[in-house]
């Protein structure tokens, strides 16, 4: 039997003991799974949404320690785990309570009455059946109990893993499940590290649900391709702030220090990259240092910064402060570390020969380039593997919108910061390096569904038009449709030179001539909406 001590980031306390869940265990958890998905998959979405309504209540009574745990696990202060971990869930509740039954709703497709007389279609969504939720170690509750809950209102069974780093997390996530009215094995959980992350892929759930670092994505893909299972991969970012002249920079300021340094820049959307116009640069840069040397540090609870989560992150960060340093960068101070605590530093003389610039940083540094005009400025946030977020900063919402639309991101906010990925109604992830797939809003509720297309034909014809026997004289008779339904010319142009193929036609309607042309209309109507 193996075992995973959770050690606190914080101050090195021991929070708990928990057993690795082996290959065995974890086959077994599946196959209870697939028959928790399946009577859960058959209550109507109603009173799917009814069943999960109480966690809500669940976390309003235990706001407090939640927060606690989550920040003795990953080190964060406690207002960061309120507003990160806990208020987008509930805005997410929220939301799907209030339209899951509409978003997953059957959708009707219309038909041409020509093509498919009798007939009508649409698209039905069915759930997965067991999602695999892997979750990162940065917002352990947060970025578990948002996908399991959408999981779940799409209809699908979940069992997850969170990072080994936040075991206790996932513990208090499962005991918060258990207290819902839910079929038993709906909800599970399994511990362990990679290997673990491997055997979950390996028991072949239906669609798997990951967020992490870009390299971990890719071993992600590989193994789910063995079998193969959809994925969905949120993989980070090195997300570009763009602040120009016309900005209100007082509040540029204050939002880059908060987009960089919130979770001690460990956020997925955290600005990494940040440009500034030049002709405002040196004012900015003074208001940037003085910001940062206020912020407090430390294992206060209600500070800015807590702790880093990973000792392995914080050697990431020393590394790639130490090459923009050797590279001629200039410094607010030195990377000083005091346990798991960083002091956030200002980087400037920059340029994206450095790694600052390039990989994605997850620490509390925050690299500041400047730029003469709106064209550098998109060749610059551009220039990047990954494309995940973006924030623009201006007076002119007109240029802040052009910027937007050029920028290769899969989201961005406009004179805001981080803040728009929490949006309930918004889908969110990324393009290039970022990972594929969505979360979050209709289309994040559609993704844990798949569409099942169907057609009803109620004619009462004794065949179709398209079944054997094959003909000279049936291929011309097609050709003749064709040209009515696609060909030039008006309509009555296209009815006159294709009478023959169309009266060949007649014998599959049963309709009066009467309705037979109401039905061209029809058909013309559909041709020109789809």
């Amino acid at each position: 039997m193996s075992i995973i001590q959770a050690i606190s980031p914080v101050d090195g306390r021991v929070l708990g003991d928990f057993e690795v869940s082996d290959a065995q265990s974890i086959t077994e958890k599946m196959a209870a799974a697939r028959l928790a998905a399946d009577t859960w998959s058959r209550m109507p979405i109603k009173d799917r949404a009814v069943t999960l309504l109480p966690f809500s209540q669940l976390l309003m009574d235990n706001l407090d320690s939640i927060c606690e745990l989550i920040g003795l696990c990953t080190g964060k202060v406690r207002t960061e785990a309120l507003l990160g971990e806990i208020y987008p869930l509930l805005d997410l509740l929220n939301y799907y309570q209030k339209h899951a039954k509409q978003i997953l709703r059957y959708q009707g497709v219309p038909t041409s009455p020509f093509a498919f007389p009798g007939s009508t279609a649409g698209i039905a969504r069915r759930p997965y059946g067991v999602v695999a939720v892997i979750s990162p170690w940065n917002y352990p509750f947060q970025l578990s109990v948002a996908p399991i809950l959408t999981a779940l209102f799409a209809g699908n069974a979940v069992i997850f893993k969170v990072s080994e780093l936040c075991l206790p997390v996932g513990q208090l996530i499962a005991d918060l499940f258990d207290k819902l009215d839910l079929p038993s094995d709906l909800v599970q959980c399994v511990v362990g590290d990679a290997e673990t992350g491997e055997q979950l892929i390996d028991a072949a759930p239906d669609l798997i649900f990951f967020i992490g670092g870009l390299h971990a994505g890719r071993a992600v893909m590989q193994r789910a391709a063995r079998h193969p299972v959809p994925v969905i991969l949120e993989l980070g970012g090195k997300d570009p702030m763009l602040v120009f002249a016309d900005a209100q920079l007082e509040k540029a300021c204050a939002a880059a220090l908060y987009g960089a340094f919130s979770n001690s820049g460990q956020v997925c959307v955290s600005v990494e990259r940040l440009y500034v116009q030049q002709n405002c640069f040196d004012a900015f840069l003074v208001m940037l240092k003085a910001g940062a040397a206020q912020l407090k540090v430390g294992p206060d609870p209600y500070g800015d910064l807590g702790a880093m989560t990973s000792a392995a992150q914080i050697d990431v960060v020393q590394a790639q402060y130490q090459d923009a340093i050797d590279k001629g960068a200039k410094a607010s101070g030195p990377l000083e570390r005091q346990g798991n605590f960083l002091k956030p530093v200002v980087l400037w003389n920059v340029h994206h020969g450095m790694r600052v610039m390039r990989e994605e940083s997850f620490g509390p540094l925050l690299p500041v380039m400047a730029f003469t005009d709106e064209s550098e400025a998109l060749r610059l946030a551009n220039d990047s593997e990954f494309g995940l977020n973006a924030s623009i900063w201006s007076s002119n919402i007109e240029l802040a919108t052009r910027v937007a639309s050029q920028l290769n991101v899969g989201n961005w906010a406009i004179n805001d910061v981080i803040k728009n990925i929490g949006h309930p109604g918004l889908p969110f992830g990324g393009v290039k390096q970022s990972g594929f797939g969505r979360y979050h809003g209709a289309e994040g509720l559609r993704n844990f569904t798949y569409p099942v297309s169907g057609l009803t034909n109620r004619s009462r014809l004794p065949k179709e038009p398209n079944w054997f026997p094959y003909s000279e004289q049936g291929y011309q008779n097609f050709k003749g449709y064709m040209d009515f339904v696609y060909g030039t010319g008006s309509f009555i142009q296209r009815v006159k030179r294709n009478r023959p193929a169309l009266d060949a036609f007649r014998e599959y309607s049963t309709f009066d001539l009467a309705q037979r042309w109401q039905n061209l209309k029809l058909m013309l109507t559909w041709k020109r909406d789809y």
